[in-house]
């Protein structure tokens, strides 16, 4: 019996792995991927979640027979794709953009076979803000946990207490849908319990 086909994780997220591992799965291998993820002009936040996973599998090398899976999470206001939270008064602006309205997250996944073929499965989540009051903004800024974070907030932290609504994959707007990951990597040939 062969043994179980080697795993690249395309992501230098902690936040990946931890929601692999809620799934039983660790990776041989982590790589960052080196790509242009600067959306194209017209390009709807779907396909471009979609775009980032497919090229961020593909820039990744791999020996014959490793799988490699990669995700995109991508926030949007309409066809708006939201940037991450460089700094702080980025992350103001993206936080008061979002305070008290419905948005998107669009969470991609790709996942190349041992033999290269890929697959890609996308999700839509929809996550409502209540309304920010400054010292609230402000309070959540002065923590650090949005920093660097797309939409400028980590679903996983403090700011779940101020969604007062969401529908969709939770673990996708934390970084990884692990019902369509689950899917692909089984239909990939990674033997999942």
């Amino acid at each position: 019996m062969a043994g179980k086909p080697k795993l690249i994780l395309a992501s230098s997220s902690p936040r990946r792995r931890d929601l692999l591992a809620r799934i039983g799965v660790t990776p041989n291998r982590i790589a960052s991927p080196d790509i242009d993820e600067k959306p194209r002009n017209g390009e709807t936040p779907r396909v471009y979640a979609l775009r980032m996973a497919e090229e961020k599998a593909a820039a990744v090398e791999r020996s014959a027979g490793e799988i490699v899976i990669a995700g995109d999470t991508t926030i949007a206001v309409g066809r708006r794709i939201l940037p991450p939270a460089e700094d702080e008064e980025l992350q103001g602006e993206l936080l008061g953009l979002l305070s008290g309205r419905r948005h998107h997250v669009w969470s991609a996944i790709c996942v190349i076979d041992g033999g290269g073929q890929a697959r890609s499965r996308i999700c839509d989540s929809i996550v409502k803000f209540k309304r920010l009051g400054g010292s609230e903004l402000q309070a959540y800024i002065a923590s650090g946990e949005g920093l660097g974070k797309a939409g400028g907030y980590a679903i996983q932290g403090r700011a779940e207490a101020l969604i007062s609504w969401m529908s969709g994959s939770h673990s996708g707007v934390i970084g990884l849908p692990l019902f369509e990951t689950r899917s692909l990597l089984r239909a990939s040939g990674y033997p999942l319990d």
